[in-house]
């Protein structure tokens, strides 16, 4: 039977909600393989001309949402900073080729293919296997602004919750909401557009307060049919609501301790700079790292844990 054509809108922006399952039996994704995917995640989204609103890597399939961007919007200039991105700062950019690149990286398909066929060529050296990790091929929606977004903004991110492994979604830190509040949005890696107009007219920190309590209050409905109860439990949204949906400073501190064991080296700024120099040669990173501030908890410092 031939493939249905998948439904793309080209030359304007349009956000998508892309799911992909594995191949494997079971629940083949642990905490390194979840982890991996992000990072694989995060680097194309810098590549593509994307902007990632949420995701959710759980134990057999992935929920991506994003926004694709006109190929226009970007100069001849921007694509060649990209391929060097890509490549490495001593690739030498193919003449003739801007033309190609632009118009795959604005292609929501080539953005997926990439970041699940990097994954798997991770996976399989990892676990030393070969052939398919994938199930049949990806499916998009296509989404509105509005209503729509946030609401599957709010589905992705309570995945977590309804598959009872935790009972607030920020604490699954593999969601964009967990990302949000664990890691302060490092690197920016997620927009903060989170669909509803009305959220414009405030700054972020009030933009993600807005957005965690839409999605308390959904996890809160229950089922019109009587079949499942409500998914977030009623006294933590109940907290939740006498304060405001604000983070407090301890939930901050809470969300932030997944850095004292996933943490390479953690303490001042000098501690860690100076134990970095120590222990370089074990990092394969060929760029210089450099110690980052734990949001949340004043002066400390960290680098991520060793690849290995």
């Amino acid at each position: 039977m031939p493939r249905t054509t998948r439904m793309i809108i080209r030359d304007e922006k349009s956000v998508y909600h892309v799911i992909s399952r594995t191949a494997l039996d079971g629940f083949p994704f642990g905490a390194l393989e979840k982890e991996k995917f992000v990072s694989i995640l995060k680097r194309f989204a810098r590549i593509y001309f994307t902007e990632i609103l949420g995701y959710a890597v759980l134990d057999n399939h992935v929920h991506i949402l994003v926004k694709m961007l006109p190929e226009r919007n970007y100069s001849d200039e921007e694509i060649k900073m990209r391929y060097m991105a890509c490549y490495g700062d001593d690739a030498k950019f193919p003449l003739g080729r801007i033309g190609h690149f632009r118009r795959k990286w604005a292609s929501l398909s080539e953005f997926i293919k990439e970041v699940k066929q990097t994954f798997s060529r991770y996976y399989n050296k990892a676990k030393g296997r070969r052939g398919t990790l994938w199930g049949e091929r990806f499916k998009s929606v296509i989404v509105e602004k509005g209503d729509a977004l946030i609401h599957f903004l709010a589905y992705i991110d309570l995945n977590a919750v309804r598959a009872g492994i935790v009972k607030r979604p920020e604490d699954y830190r593999w969601c964009s909401l967990g990302y949000h509040s664990q890691t302060g949005n490092t690197d920016n890696f997620l927009s903060t557009d989170f669909g509803i107009v009305e959220f414009n007219d405030v700054d972020e920190k009030e933009r993600f307060r807005r957005y965690r309590r839409y999605v308390y209050e959904a996890g809160a409905l229950a089922r019109a049919d009587g079949k499942r109860s409500q998914v977030i439990e009623k006294d933590i949204v109940t907290a939740e609501r006498e304060n405001n949906f604000e983070i407090t400073r301890t939930e901050r501190f809470i969300n932030r301790t997944r850095y004292f064991t996933d943490s390479g080296i953690i303490g001042t700024r000098a501690f860690v700079a100076k134990n970095y120099q120590r222990f370089k040669h074990m990092f394969q990173s060929k760029h210089e790292k450099i110690p980052k501030p734990i949001k949340g908890l004043e002066g400390l410092y960290s680098l991520k844990r060793l690849s290995s």
